[in-house]
C-alpha cells in the first residue's frame, strides 16, 4: 500500500474540489449569459422576478469565479486570485439562498448550500 501525505493529500482534495465546481459554474454561467428568460426558468425558477441584466451580470461573475479557480494556481500567476474566486463564489452562494429563502423555496437551498461548503473549504485549503 502506498501512502501519501497529509500536505499531497490536501492538493488532490483542493483541485478536484476546483475542477468540480470550475465546471459547474462554468456549466451555469454560461446558460445565464446566453439563455433567454424562458430558457432559463424551467431550471431556474428565480429569473421570473429579476432583470435579465442582474441575471447575466450573475452569469459573467460565475464564468470569471470558475477560471479564477483554475487558471491562477496552473499558471503559477497571482495563485491567491483562486482563493478570491472562492470567496467570490461562496458570496454568490449567500445570494442564492437568500433568493431561495425570500420566495419560500427553503426545500430546494440544498444545492446552494452543497455549492457554498465547496467553496468554503477551497478557501480553507
Amino acid at each position: 500500500m502506498v501512502t501519501i501525505g497529509k500536505g499531497l493529500t490536501m492538493h488532490i482534495v483542493h483541485w478536484v474540489l476546483a475542477v468540480l465546481l470550475a465546471v459547474f459554474y462554468g456549466y451555469a454561467g454560461g446558460k445565464k449569459v446566453v439563455q433567454s428568460r424562458e430558457q432559463l426558468l424551467p431550471m431556474m425558477g428565480w429569473v421570473d422576478r429579476t432583470p435579465m441584466t442582474v441575471v447575466r451580470v450573475i452569469g459573467v461573475l460565475e464564468l470569471a469565479g470558475a477560471a479564477g479557480l483554475i487558471l491562477p494556481p496552473l499558471t503559477g500567476i497571482a495563485p491567491w486570485l483562486a482563493t478570491a474566486a472562492a470567496a467570490g463564489l461562496s458570496l454568490i452562494q449567500i445570494g442564492g439562498i437568500t433568493v431561495h429563502l425570500s420566495r419560500g423555496e427553503a426545500k430546494v437551498i440544498g444545492l446552494n448550500i452543497a455549492l457554498l461548503a465547496a467553496s468554503v473549504a477551497l478557501i480553507w485549503l
